[in-house]
């Protein structure tokens, strides 16, 4: 595609040249128009019927929203999923191109190999489900309960699935310079324990479509209609006892009830039958004298289900996990039933095409590889530096910012500062690239393309052992739309991918810019200390550093924002989830005053020319209001209540800046206009 669009510029080249040289001086040569200006806040997308008082989200976005319903492949369609649809279109370039150029180097040729492999279809098709026939062969001769043990870590470093529980190697969150196991709640298939445990008509819908999904796959892989209904009823039976023994989503938000570590002959006595120390032998994890443990009373749950299952119940289960493992990559029976099952739960209404797929699938498991040449083709290296002067900016006036609290003491601000001048940057891809040794790729193998793909994935994470802390690595791939906050590390992360339009472009104005990007940084530094966050210290360990005044004081402003949002409703009736949403919104809040108050500080703040009708103030709003414009399917919009920390786009533009008294002055917002508040109820944090 590349190739052939640079020909045909060459031959518009010539033509050119030919009729320069062939025309005489009096001969008037056609002007090129000029392409319009681009529109950083562009009217024709705002709905100017809405008051910006009323429904500054409306008013902002609501033509863009009347014109741009989900495409049939997609569960939501917004700012973040547009620019979503043009990485993957770049990837399906490079991919492509590697998949032709195979011996250009290394790279190249696992990259293109795995795409290429990824995309014979007729290959995967024939092989049907015989890649994990020989595992689910093996399961089914399983002769007694504590062979399902070893069974469990076999398939865990083998990629075919992580039952019961799973076990990870990472830093220990109260001392991070040191790696160490740990462990935690999982084992179920639905997206959260509420699907297993409640009877409202969602709940019972998407459990009814599961119980049937199980039979179906189960069929697949050759039972019969009565053995495949058994199987399926042993994994739900078992699914939903270790539904009922995981903490919630909103309990596990507390970072302090998620820890609990033990010495490795001590967990041992509260799951007479999880011989931990083998568990991570076979793992190979070596060297550890103890693990953390996320939910003890999980772990036990586990043990009594090793203990007293029917061994039957287990080996369904076994095979359950490898099946719905594997079940994307095999042959198009098991892709159709999987997305059937995964449609009824989001409302998508078209399978995501192959090559999305695939390139989805390599920036996930080889994203250094591909990362690097998307960053040679697609960033520019200016961008970079703009950006840790931006962060280096918003640092400072975050920095005023905590200085000017009148709620905290000057004991716990000069810990704040000390936290928030140790964040680390990391910034558009990583300083030292993944080579991913040992990894073989062979084209027209898939399944054991992607086995040999797992395979070094599990053993980079647990090979970590007994080394330092690599506190260098990136936790998102340069193409990914997104940002991030690691509060054991203390940093912020801002892939390549998102430095792009609407969040940040060269040509745009400040306000734009500040309004969407700034902000974005805002928001992820304000994570360090938000309800989750701020209870880690500068290096990142987990440790009180409040005075307990101060933390009462965070604590019910927090409270505060818990309210607004519970009161926002989704699907009518549905409303946001205050608790589970707390650190989204306050990285929300706290972002965009940041970002608002670094704005003032620049030339177009303090010249105030209007741009289209617009003042930089008002661009600023506008800018960050259109980041969060978006379209979603009333079934993922249920599903994302449950089990996303993000608040939904709408609310996300409008319940912040009810909180900030620029934005009222800005639009001049009155009472009696639906979105007003009066001062005294605006919470103001950071």
């Amino acid at each position: 595609m590349k190739l052939q669009h640079r020909s045909q510029w060459l031959a518009v080249a010539l033509i050119f040249l030919s009729a320069t040289a062939l025309a005489s001086p009096g001969d008037k040569q056609p002007k090129k128009t000029p392409p319009p200006p681009k529109k950083y806040i562009d009217k024709s997308n705002m709905d100017a019927s809405v008051k910006p008082g009323d429904n500054f989200y409306s008013y902002a976005n609501g033509t863009w929203v009347k014109n741009n319903p989900v495409p049939g492949s997609k569960t939501r369609w917004g700012s973040f999923d547009e620019l979503r649809e043009e990485s993957s279109k770049r990837l399906q370039v490079l991919l492509e191109d590697a998949a032709k150029n195979t011996g250009r180097d290394r790279k190249t040729q696992i990259i293109g190999d795995l795409y290429a492999s990824g995309m014979d279809s007729a290959a995967i098709e024939a092989k049907g489900y015989q890649p994990i026939k020989p595992t689910l062969d093996r399961l089914s001769g399983l002769k007694s309960n504590t062979e399902v043990l070893h069974e469990i870590t076999n398939l865990r470093i083998n990629g075919m699935g992580a039952p019961l529980f799973g076990v990870n190697v990472g830093p220990d969150r109260k001392n991070v310079l040191v790696y160490i196991p740990s462990t935690g709640q999982g084992g179920t298939t639905l997206p959260d324990r509420d699907y297993y445990l409640r009877n409202d008509p969602r709940s019972t819908k998407i459990r009814d479509a599961y119980k049937a999904y199980l039979v179906k796959m189960f069929s697949l892989v050759g039972e019969d209609a009565t053995t495949a209904a058994a199987s399926g009823a042993s994994v739900f039976k078992i699914e939903k006892i270790l539904a009922q023994a995981q903490l919630s989503r909103v309990e596990m938000r507390d970072p302090n009830v998620t820890y609990h570590k033990f010495a490795v002959k001590d967990l041992g006595a509260t799951t007479p039958h999880i011989n931990w120390a083998m568990v991570l032998d076979e793992s190979k994890i070596k060297g550890a004298d103890s693990m953390l443990v996320g939910n003890p009373s999980f772990i036990k749950t586990a043990d009594s289900l090793l203990a007293n299952a029917p061994l039957a119940d287990l080996k369904s289960y076994l095979r359950w996990n490898v099946i719905k493992t594997a079940a994307p990559f095999l042959s198009n029976a098991f892709v159709q039933a999987d997305f059937e099952f995964t449609s009824v739960q989001t409302g998508q209404k078209e399978q995501t095409p192959r090559w999305q797929r695939m390139s989805s699938l390599i920036d996930r498991t080889l994203g250094d590889l591909v990362g690097q040449i998307y960053v040679e083709k697609y960033f520019k290296a200016e961008a970079k530096v703009y950006m840790v002067n931006l962060v280096n900016n918003l640092q400072g006036t975050f920095a005023d910012r905590i200085k000017r609290l009148d709620w905290m003491s000057a004991e716990t601000k000069a810990k704040a500062l000390e936290k928030l001048n140790a964040i680390a940057k990391k910034i558009a891809y990583p300083d030292k690239w993944k080579t991913y040794d040992g990894i073989v790729i062979t084209r027209g193998d898939f399944f054991a393309d992607l086995h040999s793909c797992s395979n070094w994935a599990y053993n980079y994470n647990v090979s970590k052992m007994g080394k330092p802390v690599d506190r260098t690595e990136m936790g998102m791939t340069p193409p990914t739309i997104n940002a991030s906050y690691n509060p054991s590390a203390n940093d912020i992360t801002f892939p390549a991918g998102i430095l792009q339009f609407p969040f940040f472009d060269f040509g745009a104005d400040d306000a734009v810019n500040y309004g969407g990007i700034a902000a974005v940084i805002g928001h992820e530094m304000t994570h360090g200390f938000d309800d989750q966050g701020r209870q880690f210290d500068a290096v990142g360990n987990l440790k009180d550093w409040w005075t307990k005044a101060d933390a009462d004081k965070f604590k019910s402003k927090a409270d505060e924002v818990v309210a607004q949002y519970n009161a926002l409703t989704v699907l009518d009736t549905v409303h946001v989830n205050g608790r589970l949403t707390l650190g989204e919104n306050l990285a929300d809040l706290g972002g965009l005053n940041m970002a608002y108050e670094a704005f003032t500080k620049t030339k177009q703040f303090k010249e105030g020319k209007k741009i289209d009708g617009f003042t930089p103030q008002q661009r600023f709003f506008l800018s960050w209001a259109q980041v969060w414009r978006s379209n979603i399917l009333p079934e993922s919009a249920a599903q994302l209540i449950l089990t996303d920390p993000h608040s939904p786009g709408q609310h996300r533009a409008n319940a912040p800046i009810t909180n900030i008294d620029a934005w009222y002055a800005a639009f001049d917002v009155k009472p009696g206009d639906k979105m007003y508040k009066a001062p005294e109820n605006r919470t103001h944090i950071w």
